[in-house]
């Protein structure tokens, strides 16, 4: 004991060691939710564009299953204008067809907040 006693304020370096582990047990416990915090923003980053992607697929779906339909008709309706020698309608197909093929299903997903709308609506009519 006499050696603790020996050293000048003693007790106030004990206090001081304890005012400092106070500190840092604050600090930590402060970085601690500052990265929970963080967490939660990443998973809720990761739902959204976990929910943006379904949202992606669903309408490529069914994007592409209307071209494909368009094309198969406009397909078939070229084989019957060649079939009943109607150069008229074979012209005003293949320019359809031509068209159809420069438009890009990619063009409406600019505003995805438009497709999840569409998506949700079981009266919409998907355009090409």
């Amino acid at each position: 004991m006499k050696k603790f006693q020996a050293i000048p304020n003693a007790d106030l370096v004990f206090y001081g060691m304890i005012e400092v582990i106070k500190e840092y047990l604050n600090t930590r416990e402060i970085e601690e939710t500052k990265r929970r915090k963080i967490k939660a923003i990443e998973n809720i980053t990761i739902q959204e564009i976990k929910e943006k992607r379904e949202i992606l697929i669903k309408y490529l779906e069914l994007s592409f299953d209307e071209r494909s339909n368009n094309f198969k008709r406009l397909f078939d309706t070229v084989d019957s204008a060649i079939s009943s020698h109607d150069n008229q309608a074979l012209a005003l197909t293949l320019h359809s067809i031509v068209e159809l093929a420069k438009s890009s299903p990619f063009k409406e997903l600019i505003n995805l907040s438009n497709v999840r709308l569409a998506l949700e609506d079981s009266d919409h009519i998907w355009e090409l």
